[in-house]
């Protein structure tokens, strides 16, 4: 029973370290895919802008308004034949405990600025300021 007891004790630990290292990549992964999206999204509409399919206004970034533009796409006035879309879904962050969704950042906002100036979305992060396994908080990644 001891030696149960001590192994026991020892594989617990593994598992949660184990559990939160499948969070982070996942917690990564989808940083990566939005951020990717994103940039994409910007690319079209400069390409769209260069070929004269739309004319951008004089404020106008080129970024998305919000992470659902990305899944709903455009064709940008005749780019595309069909309407590019960007995301199938919006992933989820793993480490959200309040549903609070993902944090958001515009072209305009500091860069590590944690309040969304609402024009438009030009990053992502996690909400979560639980420390990660290498000891920097998940709203820094």
């Amino acid at each position: 029973m001891a030696i149960l007891a001590v192994l026991a004790s020892a594989v617990l630990p593994m598992a949660e370290v184990t559990v939160t290292r499948s969070r982070e990549l996942e917690l990564r992964r989808s940083l990566r895919e939005i951020r990717t999206a994103i940039d994409l999204y910007k690319a079209d509409f400069d390409r769209a802008v260069a070929e004269k399919k739309i004319i951008a206004a004089v404020n106008e970034t080129g970024y998305p308004e919000s992470l659902e533009k990305l899944v709903e796409g455009d064709d940008w006035n005749g780019l595309y034949d069909f309407k590019r879309r960007y995301l199938r879904r919006i992933p989820g962050d793993p480490f959200d405990e309040y549903e609070e969704g993902w944090g958001l950042r515009s072209y305009r906002d500091e860069p590590d600025s944690m309040f969304h100036g609402g024009d438009d979305i030009y990053d992502v992060y996690s909400q979560s300021t639980r420390p990660a396994l290498d000891g920097t908080p998940y709203n820094t990644w």
